[in-house]
């Protein structure tokens, strides 16, 4: 590590502490030769294997701005959108992976993408399963509509059960 204000290469770390919910570590450093103290932040890059083959980090940013593509004239806010991102992330990151194959990314985004909005969830979709015809969206609306009634049915049950007690 190089003491950012005389770039010697000898520092050493005085105190070290878990930081952002365990995501990170923060570690309180000072500089051998002159003396000054300064805090770094080490965190875990997260990195996507693309198709190609090549990998670049993960930016939750990008991720966003094609989900935002897809909300185009729907009631989704700015606040929604890095919400989803940061649940994308926190998913992704929860797999312990370093490395997260591309495809996977966009999994990750299908579901919480879903509870948002259906129809952002439906262009999503589309693109990302490569729907090439019209039966592939009614498929893909029908296995929505079950979902639905399925919740529908659960929460009816739900309301209507005996309670216990007296």
């Amino acid at each position: 590590m190089h003491c950012p204000f005389c770039k010697n290469t000898d520092t050493k770390v005085l105190d070290s502490r878990v930081a952002d919910e365990g995501g990170a570590i923060r570690r309180r450093r000072v500089c051998a030769q002159c003396e000054k103290r300064f805090t770094t932040i080490e965190q875990m890059q997260l990195m996507i294997a693309k198709r190609s083959g090549a990998t670049e980090p993960f930016i939750r940013d990008k991720a966003i701005a094609g989900v935002a593509k897809a909300c185009k004239g729907r009631p989704v806010s700015a606040d929604d959108l890095a919400r989803l991102g940061q649940q994308v992330e926190d998913a992704l990151r929860d797999r312990g992976a370093a490395e997260i194959p591309a495809h996977e990314v966009g999994m990750a985004i299908l579901e919480p993408l879903k509870a948002l909005d259906e129809v952002a969830y439906l262009r999503f979709a589309s693109v990302y399963k490569s729907f090439e015809c019209a039966d592939d969206f009614a498929a893909e609306i029908a296995t929505l509509m079950v979902a639905a009634a399925d919740g529908e049915l659960a929460e009816e049950a739900r309301n209507t059960s005996p309670k216990q007690g007296g």
